[in-house]
């Protein structure tokens, strides 16, 4: 593999030690896939941070068995709750009441995908107010943010449930946006509403063109994914030989985010389960930002 494109871009004063405290918080997102805790303990080392997410068609079981798995190894990790999951309050407090057995001290709180609620949770505000209301022993509660917006809900509606949802966080981790600049300037409209959690950029680790494109398109990632869809023959200026790697994204964050009244402090993977290149890659650009301070 080659060298990430930040080693060989100019460094201004301004960006000058921005990828250094970047790459100091990077976690990594994985799913709940047979043989997942395998990958993990193979290629990902304790020290990054671990958020497992979980679907409706598998259910919330299966993403809690791989994080006590994962725990009991010596990782930090956090489990997607997915407010639609949840039938009530009762089923609510047994879900933190094994994470709280097995010290699981960190959270992501997410609507989630199931097209019905499963009960009383309509979203991920109403859980927040439930999790509060019967007390936690989380020390990081993650929301999601949406630097593009969401392919089923407005504007308005997002920004009003970020208002809401964010005196029940610590953290934010975004949705995937190839766009450097619409997310530094959506996460400078957050800072100016008065919104100063920690932000942590969502990004696709190393990943085939073809799953990257199957993945978006799921999603429903806003002008990102309709660019990838429309313009496949510009692919070339996103893709590398062999796959997607989120070189330009990041040059053009630690080029952006200097110049900007921001809270972004860190990046959140999505690895798609391909740990080995993933990791490779983060080492990589851990040697960027080394070098890049010396200069």
């Amino acid at each position: 593999m080659s060298k990430i494109d930040a080693t060989n871009a100019k460094t201004s004063p301004e960006s000058k030690g921005v990828l250094t405290g970047f790459v100091q918080n990077i976690g990594y997102e994985v799913m709940p896939f047979k043989g997942t805790d395998e990958k993990v303990f193979a290629d990902v080392p304790t020290s990054v941070p671990l958020t497992v997410t979980a679907t409706g068609g598998k259910g919330i079981d299966v993403t809690l068995d791989l994080v006590k798995r994962l725990a009991k190894e010596g990782y930090s990790v956090a489990p997607h709750l997915p407010a639609r999951l949840f039938r009530d309050d009762a089923e609510l407090a047994d879900v933190v009441g094994q994470l709280k057995d097995v010290d699981i001290r960190r959270v992501f709180i997410v609507g989630g995908d199931a097209p019905t609620p499963a009960g009383k949770f309509q979203d991920a505000y109403s859980l927040l107010q439930s999790l509060d209301e019967m007390g936690h022993h989380f020390e990081e509660v993650g929301i999601g943010g949406y630097p593009e917006g969401h392919a089923l809900i407005s504007d308005n509606a997002l920004n009003t449930a970020m208002n809401l949802k964010a005196p029940h966080a610590t953290r934010i981790l975004t949705q995937i946006c190839f766009n450097a600049e619409t997310t530094t300037k959506w996460a400078e409209g957050l800072k100016r509403q008065g919104i100063s959690l920690p932000i942590f950029v969502g990004m696709p680790g190393p990943v085939s063109r073809q799953k990257l494109m199957r993945i978006s398109a799921g999603l429903g990632l806003g002008q990102s994914a309709s660019f990838l869809k429309k313009q496949q023959n510009m692919f070339w200026r996103f893709f590398m030989p062999g796959g997607y790697r989120p070189d330009r994204l990041i040059k053009g964050l630690t080029a952006t985010v200097p110049k900007a009244d921001t809270n972004i402090q860190g990046f959140h993977i999505f690895t798609f389960n391909d740990l080995a290149e993933t990791e490779i890659w983060r080492r990589q650009l851990v040697q960027s930002a080394i070098e890049q301070e010396g200069r």
